[in-house]
């Protein structure tokens, strides 16, 4: 099963469109499947009052201490949506974004946009979950800050809506940027999908690769990855997101872990089945033995090439009478045997 990979561009723009579509290119050429961004009204979003989280502060410094004046700064507009969009089309990859406000779903909606993605900040919100429900589309789900109840809760609110669970997917998470490895956690996104009896994936917010190609190994079929230009431009999310070389590197290890994945099957490879003869042994004489000798544990001896009578015959072989000499390493021939 391929998966869904999300190269997740943000707000790492900075609300510059060159920047935004250097983004998609980038995106493109790394091999991800789509590209998501934000869409929202910081006025609809965030209150006058609404402190920073603190890597916030920390990565926008330049700003004040309120998340509405950041955010004013990292909005892509209407229009510039449609732009980015067909930009997209162009290069041959999914367009995403995240909504945060209803004006911003109409929007999405407007620009027949197929997938929808909930944010770990609004899996507790009502409206926002029936509004996105109701829109009876393929929805992908973040979990981070959340308990396996809210997640529990939030999927039926969806499915309540008119979302069938079939078309749900849901991502484990945790929003801390960037994610310590000790609280990644991982082995809950299993249990999230089993619990639920639903699709699941994997957000991540850890420095480097290594995590989210583990997460496919464990079954995720969408993974979702920040990545930037430059991971010392000023920004919320810039220092805790993938350069462009790192993102190619992600989506080439999860592709190969796909292939490597396999089926549950267990069979001999084509590859493998090159060195059977090479590697296994066959019964052969351990000492020379003369014509109407007895095969026994003192003259028989296992050694490769596995060219001959496989070593599981061994005790089938050992009381029968040879009818040539064999010298010293000679394969055991069962064909001319006899009790």
């Amino acid at each position: 099963m391929k998966t869904f990979i999300i190269a997740e561009a943000g707000v790492n723009h900075n609300g510059n469109l060159k920047i935004a579509k250097k983004m998609i290119e980038i995106a493109k050429n790394s091999g991800a499947d789509a590209v998501k961004f934000q869409s929202f009204r910081s006025e609809l979003v965030v209150s006058e009052n609404a402190l920073k989280a603190d890597y916030q502060k920390k990565n926008f410094s330049s700003d004040n201490e309120y998340q509405l004046s950041m955010l004013q700064k990292l909005e892509i507009h209407q229009e510039e949506h449609y732009e980015l969009k067909d930009y997209c089309n162009e290069k041959g990859i999914i367009f995403m974004s995240t909504p945060f406000d209803h004006k911003s779903i109409d929007l999405l909606v407007n620009m027949d946009m197929d997938i929808f993605k909930i944010p770990s900040g609004e899996i507790t919100n009502l409206p926002h979950l029936r509004k996105i429900g109701s829109l009876k589309k393929n929805v992908i789900l973040s979990t981070g800050m959340s308990t396996i109840t809210e997640i529990s809760e939030a999927v039926s609110v969806l499915v309540e809506n008119g979302t069938l669970k079939r078309n749900i997917t849901v991502l484990h998470a945790n929003t801390a940027y960037p994610t310590p490895i000790c609280d990644v956690n991982l082995r809950a996104m299993v249990s999230i999908g089993n619990s639920l009896g639903i699709s699941y994936g994997y957000s991540d917010h850890t420095l480097g690769i290594e995590i989210p190609i583990a997460a496919v190994a464990l079954g995720a079929s969408c993974i979702e990855k920040h990545f930037t230009l430059d991971r010392k431009m000023e920004g919320p999310d810039h220092a805790a997101s993938l350069n462009p070389v790192e993102l190619e590197e992600m989506v080439n290890g999860i592709r190969k872990i796909e292939k490597a994945l396999g089926n549950v099957k267990k069979i001999i490879t084509k590859s493998e089945s090159e060195n059977i003869h090479a590697a296994r042994k066959s019964i052969c004489a351990s000492i020379p033995i003369k014509k109407g000798e007895k095969f026994s544990n003192e003259n028989l001896i296992a050694k490769r090439p596995g060219t001959g009578i496989s070593p599981m015959q061994w005790d089938n072989v050992i009381g029968m009478i040879s009818d040539r000499d064999y010298n010293k390493d000679d394969l055991i021939n069962i064909q001319t045997l006899a009790k």
